[in-house]
């Protein structure tokens, strides 16, 4: 019998914990298999940019896991017993009559339920837009949390005329890339933000110097400490009782867990994020491991990490490691959580590395303009490149998983 572990979600974290599973233990031993509802890795950082216009680079999951042993399972997940140790999942299945298809041509597209079990489930579906029950919000706002609404907002924004209205909500990072991009691509169209306070006022006086500045040169107009009420076709409602002309609202106040975990076993946070120790794995079931936004993770000083490409893969280092570990009866390791620095790109041309403190508060230093653009396009790269190659500062050497009561962690479930 193998020991079945099953990775859900293959974002930044799910993608990197399931190479780097592959390469730490014998295929002949595991049973490694990726649920996901796509067959290509989603670079969700850029997805300003795919909504702005720009095609990304494909990177299908085939050749990523190429020889590695790890099965892609292309479904949606639905539910996760922990008491039964199963996941349930609608996969979607092209039939063989010649019908018109989910989309209007084509062969017929068909759901069929089916259930997987699992000896260890690493649970990193992530996080989706939040509307935050604004009214409105859910019928009229474009949310670029991920491809598909990404690409509505892009299709959208191309049938726009000249001149007319956009009004991105939400002044944070993924508020400032959106509203930077979109003027920078559509400089024809008058681009707004929204913002409950003042334009960057987490970031250093030098970091909010720049911002300004190259929203100044976009000529993006600024409503800060505006509260926003309410989204209708045409317009944004606002806590002062002013009326935002909209065209297109750009939702980006804040990411949600995926409502899964709730309906779970699972110890989790009001917010739905599962609680986890020091090596990601579940406080209540041993069994199961949580990465990414989906985790409560502790930074320096007890503060949780926030939700970012940032906190999630060194979670799923984490975790691919402890699960190796357990599994082959070694010493299982633990790493330290610090911030370094946030990265933001201001269009294709400028940006800002503001620097952090270990608990991600704004310090003195910050780069802008050219370099800072170069800086935060490395990141990207580097954050794609480390999916696929996850074994970073690990030796090469696989190892045998043990047998319950030879070294292996009992909670591990081992069955080889």
């Amino acid at each position: 019998m193998q020991h079945r572990v099953i990775v859900l979600g293959a974002g930044y974290t799910g993608a990197a914990a399931a190479g780097r599973l592959a390469r730490r233990l014998h295929r002949e031993e595991v049973a490694l298999t990726l649920v996901n509802t796509g067959p290509d890795f989603v670079e969700r950082v850029r997805m300003h940019q795919l909504a702005a216009g720009q095609d990304l680079v494909p990177r299908p999951f085939g050749e990523m896991f190429a020889g590695t042993g790890v099965e892609l399972k292309l479904a949606k997940v639905t539910g996760v017993d922990v008491a039964r140790r199963t996941v349930t999942i609608s996969v979607i299945a092209t039939g063989t009559g010649t019908g018109t298809g989910m989309n209007g041509t084509g062969p017929d597209l068909t759901e069929e339920t089916e259930e997987l079990e699992y000896d260890t489930l690493v649970y990193a579906l992530g996080s989706e837009w939040d509307p935050q029950d604004v009214p409105g919000t859910a019928e009229h706002a474009h949310e670029i949390a991920g491809r598909p609404g990404a690409l509505r907002l892009r299709e959208r924004l191309a049938a726009l005329e000249a001149g007319q209205p956009v009004v991105v909500v939400g002044g944070g990072l993924t508020g400032l890339e959106a509203a930077t991009e979109i003027a920078e691509a559509r400089p024809d169209l008058g681009v707004a933000l929204a913002a409950r306070g003042a334009l960057g006022d987490w970031l250093s006086p030098r970091g909010r110097r720049h911002v300004r500045k190259v929203f100044g040169r976009l000529g993006i107009a600024v409503h800060e400490h505006t509260t926003v009420t309410g989204v209708e076709a045409d317009r944004v409602t606002t806590a002062g009782g002013t009326p935002l002309p909209a065209a297109v609202t750009v939702w980006t106040t804040g990411f949600a867990v995926h409502p899964i975990t709730r309906a779970t076993a699972l110890e989790v946070t009001g917010t739905g994020r599962v609680v986890v120790d020091g090596t990601m794995r579940s406080v209540s079931h041993p069994d199961v491991y949580a990465i990414g936004d989906a985790a409560l993770v502790e930074g320096p000083g007890g503060k949780p990490l926030r939700m970012s490409c940032a906190t999630g893969t060194p979670t799923a280092w984490q975790a691919a490691d402890a699960i190796a570990a357990r599994l082959t009866g070694r010493k299982v390791p633990t790493a330290s959580f610090r911030y370094f620095n946030q990265c933001v790109s201001l269009g294709r041309s400028d940006g800002l590395i503001q620097y952090v403190t270990a608990d991600d508060r704004s310090v003195g230093a910050a780069l802008t303009g050219r370099t800072a653009a170069l800086y935060k396009e490395l990141i990207c790269k580097g954050a794609a490149w480390g999916v696929a190659h996850p074994t970073l500062g690990l030796p090469a050497r696989r190892h045998h998983v043990v047998r319950e009561g030879t070294g292996a962690d009992p909670a591990a479930r081992t069955t080889a």
